[in-house]
């Protein structure tokens, strides 16, 4: 991709080489040229090095008014946008001792099947519950929103349910099949997840999805309305399946984890810690740990005996359908699909990794 220097930068023609690469991100950062992201490694796009201006001025030429002064009280900015005949995106735009920076991450606007990326075959059955709460976990960029779309397309193409979306900004559009979406953005739509969580229940919802639960308040509400006859999906920026029920306990006052463990424990359907890491030979692959939740894990829980959680997700897994991400991990590199190396960094438990692959 070249750019004659004397002409300013199309940011549209900069989001379309998003696509034209099959890459993931496109990040603008004052004094360095324009970056996508391929199989998790940045690469330059052969292009001019931008200036602060310059990436101002794309910036704003994508937002509005109102964006413009929430971006410049806030020096923080999270949106959503579509370009026609290109693609979907999410921005979020920051500050930098440069300037204004920019990241994009493109959204497809066809939601992928479960089937596509090989997603556990359970997931089908844990959307048909009536009530509780599965949770997908995992870092920033290891495709927590597309596993989730694709459950909640799942509903759409087999049930008929209202279906309430609450997320920041507001990423895959789901089109009215058999189900029923309503799907509402913090800062537009409503003032905070939380309080669209407690308006949630008037809305005679089946299926609440919350983009994020960041707060205590977020979490109590969320375990209410998986306790009170409603499926709820959510996410958390945990790394493994012991450590998101941990992190939930942990937002609650010593003397209130008594009775968030007993409804955590009564209400949870699953975890699901979901991470990427790229093939051999190029592409990106994920692995997904998978907890469900039977009565001796809800035991766990409910007794504090959380560190207990994971060898009980080792025992019988083909009757649990449970599996650990070391699990994946082996299978991935009995395959060749990926290097012993990727494998360990790439490990939330690499001393147990590293161990098992001494004894192969």
């Amino acid at each position: 991709m070249s750019q004659e220097t004397n002409k300013p930068i199309d940011i549209k023609k900069l989001l379309k080489s998003v696509l034209h690469f099959d890459s993931s991100d496109l990040h603008l950062v004052p004094g360095s040229e324009p970056q996508i992201r391929i199989d998790k490694s940045l690469k330059p796009l052969n292009l001019p090095i931008l200036s602060a201006k310059e990436i101002e001025e794309m910036a704003y030429a994508l937002i509005e008014d109102k964006q413009k002064k929430i971006f410049e009280d806030k020096n923080e900015l999270d949106f959503s946008f579509e370009l026609e005949n290109v693609g979907r995106f999410r921005a979020n735009y920051y500050r930098t001792i440069g300037g204004i920076a920019c990241a994009f991450r493109m959204i497809p606007i066809d939601i992928p099947p479960l089937e596509k990326f090989n997603n556990n075959p359970i997931f089908k059955e844990l959307v048909k519950r009536e009530k509780g709460l599965i949770l997908v976990t995992g870092p920033t960029g290891s495709g927590k929103s597309t596993t989730l779309a694709s459950m909640l397309h799942e509903i759409n193409l087999t049930e008929s349910k209202h279906i309430i979306t609450i997320e920041d900004p507001v990423e895959f559009v789901h089109t009215n099949i058999k189900s029923l979406f309503s799907q509402r953005e913090v800062g537009s739509d409503t003032s905070s997840f939380a309080t669209a969580l407690k308006y949630a229940l008037r809305q005679d919802p089946d299926v609440i999805l919350i983009g994020e639960m960041r707060d205590k308040e977020t979490i109590e509400a969320a375990l209410t309305a998986a306790e009170t006859g409603h499926i709820v999906f959510a996410t958390l920026h945990t790394n493994s399946a012991p450590a998101t029920i941990n992190r939930i306990i942990d937002v609650f006052d010593s003397g209130e984890q008594a009775q968030a463990r007993a409804q955590l424990a009564s209400s949870l359907i699953s975890v699901i810690s979901q991470s990427l890491m790229p093939r051999i030979g190029g592409g990106i692959v994920a692995t997904q740990e998978v907890l469900i939740a039977n009565p001796a894990i809800q035991n766990l829980i409910r007794e504090d005996k959380v560190h207990q959680i994971y060898s009980q997700m080792q025992l019988n897994q083909n009757e649990t359908n449970m599996t650990t991400q070391s699990d994946q991990l082996l299978t991935l590199l009995r395959k060749k699909v990926i290097s012993k190396e990727t494998a360990i960094t790439a490990s939330n438990r690499p001393e147990e990794l590293i161990k098992i692959l001494q004894n192969m």
